[in-house]
């Protein structure tokens, strides 16, 4: 190892000894339990100075789930604020999807049926919503979003 990393070694050394195993844990005990996760001090000391590849293996994997948690708390909980925000559009209860289903020159799947069900649903409701049509190549996305979209 070349004199820089050492220096920067020897300060990660350094920083671990000042905390001595009081990090503050942010997951709560029975999500460490029930994914067998490393603690928070020791994920931190185990990526840095691991005792064993498996204990590296460990360390990361606690790392990134935590990462990956509460970024998805995070998202969760600017949804949730959108929601509460933002009312959507309510549509009219008078017009019924199975009429404008009837009027398609093609047969839905059961997927499909059910996700406009969805959608009815929602479009009923004042509820906020964000729908993204997605489909293969000629499934004729383009025909339903301009004509039932609209």
């Amino acid at each position: 190892m070349n004199y820089l990393g050492n220096v920067i070694r020897q300060i990660i050394e350094n920083a671990l000894n000042q905390v001595d195993g009081e990090l503050e844990e942010v997951l709560p005990d029975y999500i460490i339990n029930k994914y067998n996760l490393y603690d928070i001090n020791k994920a931190i000391k185990s990526i840095h100075f691991p005792e064993s590849f498996n204990d590296y293996n460990l360390a990361r994997e606690r790392l990134a789930f935590e990462e990956l948690f509460t970024m998805q708390l995070t998202l969760l909980n600017l949804k949730n604020k959108y929601e509460i925000a933002n009312n959507g559009i309510e549509f009219s209860k008078n017009i019924k999807m199975e009429d404008i289903i009837k009027e398609l020159p093609f047969e839905l799947t059961n997927a499909q049926r059910k996700v406009l069900k969805e959608i009815n649903s929602d479009m009923e409701s004042n509820k906020a919503m964000n729908r993204l049509l997605q489909g293969d190549v000629g499934s004729r996305k383009n025909y339903c979003s301009v004509n039932l979209c609209i």
